[in-house]
Formats: structure tokens, sequence, C-alpha cells
């Protein structure tokens, strides 16, 4: 199967992008913790990525969007359904692992959220940054703690 993949330069580095012909597989900020398979088959090209790549412009020139681009995502049902609830959390608006938790219909389930929000593979249009600890401060992000509080920051600029 092939696999696609593009630099996306943006304010906060370059932003790796990776596609199957369905759809986005990965979003991988530039300190991404994960390894990103790559497919014997792998072309580097822009072509696949112009809504996407639109897509980021708007949104790192400020205006507040929707992403609206077909993902091709790999994951257990808990960590979809997981990935699906991040989508529902507003720009500029955070939860806690527990309130997502919550979302899901697993009160007692935050680790196991925590876990899954980790593992998010397309960080920023599934927003997996807005969700904090308990007690309000950033916890871990796989793009790194710098990147998160850039990007709540620039959410809630947005927001107003």
């Amino acid at each position: 199967m092939k696999q696609y993949r593009y630099e996306y330069k943006s304010p906060l580095g370059a932003i790796t992008l990776t596609a199957s012909d369905k759809g986005l597989t990965s979003l991988s900020l530039p300190e991404y913790k994960y390894d990103i398979p790559v497919s014997d088959e792998e072309v580097i090209t822009r072509e696949p990525f112009e809504s996407i790549i639109s897509q980021l412009d708007k949104y790192f020139a400020g205006e507040v969007i929707k992403f609206d681009v077909p993902l091709d995502l790999l994951g257990t049902a808990f960590q979809c359904e997981v990935w699906e609830a991040l989508q529902s959390i507003p720009p500029g608006e955070t939860r806690s692992y527990g309130e997502l938790a919550v979302d899901v219909g697993r009160p007692k389930a935050s680790r196991a959220v925590g876990a899954a929000n980790g593992q998010n593979p397309v960080a920023i249009i599934v927003p997996c940054h807005r969700v904090i600890g308990k007690d309000g401060k950033l916890t871990g992000y796989a793009g790194g703690l710098d990147a998160k509080a850039w990007l709540l920051k620039h959410e809630q600029a947005m927001a107003k």
C-alpha cells in the first residue's frame, strides 16, 4: 500500500504529514515521540495534502475552523472513541482526563483515556492538546509541552 509523506512548515516547526489513499494517517509535530511507520511504497509529495495544508494555513493564521479531512486512523475501538470525543472540545477550551473519561462513559478510566490520548496519531486535527491535568496544569504531550502551551494560547486568542 502506498504511503504519502510531506513536511509542512508551521509556526511550531516542520510538521510531518502522512497519508494513505484513504486519508490522513498522521500529523506529527517536530518533537513527536512515536515512530511513524514507513511503507515500502513511500512517496514524498504535496499533492494528497492540499486540503489539509489549506486548513492548517487558516488555523495557524488565526481562523477558527473545524478540520474536515478524511482520516485513516488505526486504533482500538476505545482509542477511536476517545479520539472522537476529543473532536467535540471547542477551540480555546480544555478538558481534564477525568472529564474526558466521563464523556466516553467510563468515569473511572482517566488513565486509559490518557493513554489513548497519547496515542493520537493526528495531533491538532484531533485536538489532544486540549486535555490537561485535573489541577489545570499542562501534562504530557507527544509534541512537547511548549507546543501544547503554544497551541492552547493560539486557540484561546482565536476564541475571543
